[in-house]
């Protein structure tokens, strides 16, 4: 007697993502937001209709791993940008990916003023607490008493400030439609990311205005720990202080609560 098995696929590369190695650290939680966004970008049927614009920073060649056209914005001018190319292209899908050093630094303006004007374009927004790529600075993000390459003792509040909590920030301002913060430490979590990101989307396609989805995310190389320890430390020391949950949520978007 012959038994057939039939296979079940439960597991394939996303349509938007380009198979291509990528230049990330080992256990770098950038590769996992990437992911996210292609599976929402196939589902939403956007391939053919997104433009990402990519930021300096980590994932300064976001532009090689995404099968969607895009272009690099110069440091922390990704939502200017953005807001030239949707305006230009109303009928396109705008979205940006920005580091915390890229966005709450130097960007601290663009992103400020993108999101008062009430831009419709959608942004990723991961935050790992550093400068990931020129060297593990402190970052407007570093918690305090952090130590890193340019803070060896240790973040001190009282010479630089509080860690800046940029979902709150945005999520204050009139333009915003939908501003959250998830984390990437656990599935659960990864789970959770994903459906915020196909709201933060789905915003952008009914016109609402200005969208974003900052993710909490490791940093081994920089941290000076191991990929499993790095996930850990988010749990332990990043999430009490950015605390996930939806910081702004547009009437017309309540439905999906639930699921973002």
């Amino acid at each position: 007697m012959v038994t057939l098995v039939t296979e079940k696929l439960v597991y394939e590369r996303p349509r938007s993502l380009d198979s291509v190695a990528t230049h990330y650290c080992p256990g770098c939680t950038h590769g996992t937001a990437h992911r996210l966004v292609a599976e929402v970008l196939d589902e939403l049927n956007l391939r053919e209709k997104a433009i990402l614009v990519a930021s300096v920073g980590c994932s300064v060649f976001a532009y090689n791993y995404f099968d969607i056209d895009a272009c690099e914005a110069a440091h922390g001018r990704a939502p200017a940008m953005a807001t030239g190319v949707k305006r230009v292209h109303p009928d396109k899908f705008v979205f940006t990916y920005q580091g915390d050093g890229d966005l709450a630094s130097i960007g601290m303006g663009e992103i400020i003023h993108a999101a008062a004007r009430g831009e419709k374009i959608s942004v990723i927004f991961v935050n790992n607490a550093i400068y990931g790529m020129t060297g593990g600075q402190m970052a407007p993000t570093t918690l305090a008493g952090q130590k890193t390459t340019s803070s060896p003792l240790g973040r001190d509040v009282a010479l630089t400030g509080q860690p800046m909590r940029m979902a709150e920030l945005l999520g204050s301002l009139p333009g915003t439609v939908y501003a959250v913060r998830r984390s990437l430490h656990d599935a659960r979590h990864v789970i959770q990311a994903k459906k915020a990101i196909t709201t933060a989307f789905e915003a952008q396609l009914k016109g609402l205005g200005f969208s974003i989805v900052e993710l909490l995310s490791s940093c081994p190389t920089n941290w000076g720990l191991d990929p499993c320890d790095a996930l850990d430390w988010v749990r332990d020391n990043m999430v009490p202080y950015y605390p996930l949950g939806d910081f702004k949520v547009a009437e017309e978007l309540q439905t999906k609560r639930g699921r973002g």
